[in-house]
Order: C-alpha cells, then structure tokens, then sequence
C-alpha cells in the first residue's frame, strides 16, 4: 500500500487525505501544531491514516504533499524527501505572505522556490487551482463527459506522470504545462488559476492566455 506523506493539514491537505484514503492509500498527515491537535481529522479518516510530525510524515512518504502557506515553505524538511516525488499545491498571496521580489516581477515560480529548497527532491505542481471543497466533490471516471482537467508541471518526467496518477484516481484529467519554469501559467490571477472547473480543452486555451509581469 502507497503511503502518501502530507505536510499541511489545512483545507487542501485534509482534502487530498480524505481523496487519497478513499482511493486505498495509506496517510500519514502533519500541521505545524502538533499530531496531537489533528486527532479529530485521523479518526475520521480511519485506520489508514496518522499523525505525525512533518519530519514523521516525510520519512513516511512513498509520495509527499506540501500543501503549508507559501512564507512557510523553508521550514519543509529537506533530508527526509530526499530522493523523492513531492507534489506542491502552494500559491502565492502577497497580502498573507509578504512581498516576494523574485515571483512579483516573474523571474521565479512557487513551485521553482520550492524545488530549489528541496534540491534532491523532484517536485511537481498540482491542485493548486482547485478549491479545495472540490478534490472530494468534482471528480469523474475516465472519460466522462466534461471531465475536469488540472495542470501539473515539473522538470522530473516521473514526477509529473506521479501527479497524473494521482488526478486520474481522483478523478480528473491531467494537462502537463511543462517544466516549473513554465508554471506561473497556472498561478495566482492567471486565467487557469481564476476560471474554476475547465476540461482538458479549456485549460489547455487558458494555459495559452497567460500573460507573466514584466
């Protein structure tokens, strides 16, 4: 059985433990308060879920999530995700997490910050233009009509098809935006981040319509 190590019990996080227990996986989920504060959501989530430390929940991982707010990206554990797939749902709000010179004027990518701290890691985006209400609500067998599409992107092939797995069995269709470099497409204020559900098609048109700060 797959362990699936999440770092960031917020909304995003517990939604994707939820989706991830409901699709077989084993979860191992960690805040920034203590596993003792998220014994409500792991008894929820039964037996195939704990809590533990980030440093706990990173060691666990066969696949990581990072789902914390941006400005707390540094204090993700390096050395236990060494070697390993890490999928990051962050974004960027500049009102929560301070003014970052590099990503206001578009010379780096969330995602590129994060892959940068984390260098023996491969690091993927992923559902992080999908509220997070919706990872448990949205989804759709393979090839239903209108089937949500979400983007991914990294500079790792295994990586990026780990995400699509991940979206299939959840129940959404996958668009491969391309390296992180290429990311910011699907960032904050971009026409894929704001349009809500897309299919396949639609995403792909909005991806194109991106427009990055000079």
């Amino acid at each position: 059985m797959t362990t699936l190590g999440i770092i960031g019990a917020g909304h995003i996080g517990s939604q994707i433990a939820r989706a991830a227990v409901a699709n077989g996986y084993e979860v191992v989920i960690a805040n920034s308060r203590g596993p003792e504060t998220l014994a409500e959501l792991v008894a929820e989530l039964g037996p195939q879920a704990r809590a533990a430390t980030a440093e706990e929940a990173a060691a666990a991982a066969d696949l990581a999530v990072v789902t914390v707010p941006f400005k707390a990206y540094p204090a993700v554990p390096v050395e236990p995700l060494a070697g390993k797939i890490v999928i990051d749902t962050n974004n960027y709000y500049w009102e929560r997490d301070g003014h970052v010179p590099a990503l206001d004027e578009g010379r780096d990518t969330v995602s590129g910050m994060l892959q940068a701290h984390l260098p023996t890691s491969r690091v993927a985006k992923g559902f992080n233009h999908i509220t997070a209400a919706d990872i448990t609500t949205e989804g759709r067998p393979a090839g239903a009509p209108g089937r949500r599409a979400l983007a991914t992107a990294s500079d790792h092939e295994d990586a990026a098809a780990a995400v699509a797995r991940l979206y299939d069995e959840f129940g959404y269709d996958t668009v491969n935006v391309g390296p992180l470099a290429e990311s910011w497409r699907v960032e904050r204020d971009q026409p894929a981040y704001s349009a809500g559900a897309q299919t396949r098609d639609e995403l792909v048109a909005n991806l194109a319509k991106a427009e990055r700060a000079a």
